[in-house]
C-alpha cells in the first residue's frame, strides 16, 4: 500500500461568536475556514484529520502543508508512520506545527481502518469513557462566570476551568465569585493564558490555593521556566505548563529537569499529531506526572485527542472549550458528554468520526493539491 495522493479541501465555517480566550487569540468573529486534509493510498483507503479553527483559518497553513509536506509522504507506506513523522518533523523550519499535526492524524485514521480497529485499540486502551469539564471562554463579569459554572456544574460535568479577564486583581474576583457559587466540593480551575508577572502569578495562585482550586495552568509566559520554578517552590496548588510553546518532544526535557510544572500539556495540533502526544504522555508516566489533554482547536482534532485519552492512564479529564459556536464544526455528530457528564470512546475504525461530508461539499470554496 502506497500513498498515491494529498489532497486539502478548505470549506467555510461562517456565523463564528464573538469570543476570547487570550491576548494571542483576540476577540474573534465571523468567518474562518476549516480544511479536510485527506491522505489517499492505491488501495482505496483514505485518512483523514480536520486543520484550521475558528480564530487561524486553513488558508495560512494549507500551502505550507501542500509544498513542504505532501513531498515527503508520496510514494510511501502510510504504516510506516514513525518513520514518515521524523520525515515531516525534518521539514518544521519551512511549515507549521499545526500541519504536522493533521498530517500525523491522518496517518493513524489510515492505519485505524487498515486495521478495522478504532485509534485508542490500536494504541491499547486503558479507558472506554472519562469525565468532561467546561472550559470558559473571556465572560464580562464575575457574575457571567459564576453563573456558567453552576450550570455545568448541574449537568453533571466534573469541572469548570476559568479563562479569567487576564487583570490579577479581578481574575482574583471571579475565581473567589465562582467558588462561593458552587460550594466547597465542586472541581474548579484557573487558566490564566500566560498573563500575570511572577509577582501577579504568586498572589493569584496564593488566593485559588486558599480557595481549594484544583490546578493553575499557564499563568506565566510560555518559555519562563526559571520563574515557573521559583512559582512552584512559592505554592501548594499544582501548576500546570507546556501546553506552548507549540513544538516537539525534546521541548519537555527542561520542563522536567527543571521540576518547573506539576503536569504536562498538550494536544495533537500545538504537538504535532498522535505520536508525539503519545510519547509525551509516557515520558510523564516515567516521572508519575500527569499528561493532561488540552482541547484541539477544531472538531476532528478533539476526536484524535479522545483517542489518546482513552490510551493513556495518567489523564484525568476531557476538555470541552466554550462555546461551542467557536469549537465545533464540520462533523455531523460532535462530542458530546451524557447526562452524567462522561464521552465515550470512539468504536469504529480509524478516527470514527462522523464527517459531514455533505456539508463540506456545500460550503467548499477550493481544493489545494
Amino acid at each position: 500500500m502506497k500513498i498515491d495522493d494529498v489532497s486539502l479541501t478548505l470549506f467555510a465555517w461562517d456565523d463564528i461568536p464573538p469570543t476570547a480566550y487570550a491576548a494571542h487569540t483576540g476577540r474573534f468573529k465571523g468567518a474562518s475556514k476549516i480544511g479536510l486534509l485527506t491522505i489517499s493510498t492505491d488501495a482505496g483507503v483514505k485518512g483523514h484529520a480536520f486543520l484550521g479553527s475558528a480564530y487561524n483559518s486553513a488558508e495560512l497553513d494549507g500551502p505550507m502543508l501542500m509544498k513542504f509536506l505532501k513531498p515527503a509522504v508520496m510514494g510511501q507506506d502510510p504504516l510506516d508512520r514513525e518513520r514518515l513523522n521524523a520525515a515531516l518533523w525534518r521539514r518544521v523550519r519551512n511549515t507549521t506545527i499545526r500541519t504536522i499535526g493533521a498530517m500525523d492524524v491522518a496517518l493513524w485514521d489510515i492505519a485505524g481502518k487498515v486495521a478495522n480497529l478504532p485509534i485508542h485499540r490500536l494504541l491499547g486502551s486503558y479507558r472506554d469513557r472519562v469525565k468532561a469539564y467546561a472550559s470558559s471562554q473571556i465572560l464580562d463579569s464575575a457574575e457571567e462566570y459564576a453563573e456558567e459554572a453552576l450550570h455545568y456544574k448541574s449537568i453533571n460535568w466534573a469541572a469548570y476551568k476559568l479563562h479569567p479577564p487576564q487583570e490579577w486583581r479581578e481574575d482574583i474576583r471571579c475565581c473567589s465569585a465562582v467558588r462561593k457559587a458552587v460550594g466547597d466540593d465542586y472541581t474548579l480551575a484557573l487558566d490564566s493564558a500566560w498573563a500575570y508577572t511572577y509577582d501577579e502569578a504568586v498572589r493569584v495562585g496564593l488566593a485559588i490555593q486558599d480557595m481549594g482550586y484544583a490546578w493553575y495552568e499557564d499563568p506565566l509566559t510560555d518559555a519562563d521556566i526559571y520563574n515557573y520554578t521559583k512559582l512552584r517552590q512559592k505554592l501548594n496548588i499544582p501548576v500546570m505548563a507546556t501546553e506552548f510553546p507549540a513544538a516537539a518532544l525534546d521541548s519537555y526535557a527542561p520542563w522536567i529537569m527543571a521540576q518547573a510544572t506539576d503536569f504536562l500539556r498538550g494536544d495533537v495540533a500545538l504537538k504535532g499529531g498522535l505520536t508525539t502526544v503519545m510519547k509525551t504522555a509516557h515520558l510523564a508516566e516515567a516521572f508519575h506526572m500527569n499528561y493532561e489533554v488540552h482541547h484541539g482547536g477544531n472538531s476532528l482534532n478533539n476526536v484524535a485527542n479522545l483517542h489518546a485519552v482513552m490510551a493513556i492512564k495518567n489523564t484525568t479529564l476531557f476538555e470541552v472549550l466554550l462555546p461551542d459556536g467557536a469549537q465545533k464544526y464540520g462533523l455531523a455528530t460532535d462530542i458530546e458528554p451524557d447526562a452524567d457528564g462522561y464521552v465515550y470512546a470512539p468504536t469504529e475504525p480509524g478516527l470514527g468520526a462522523d464527517i459531514d461530508f455533505e456539508l463540506i461539499e456545500r460550503k467548499k470554496v477550493g481544493v489545494l493539491t
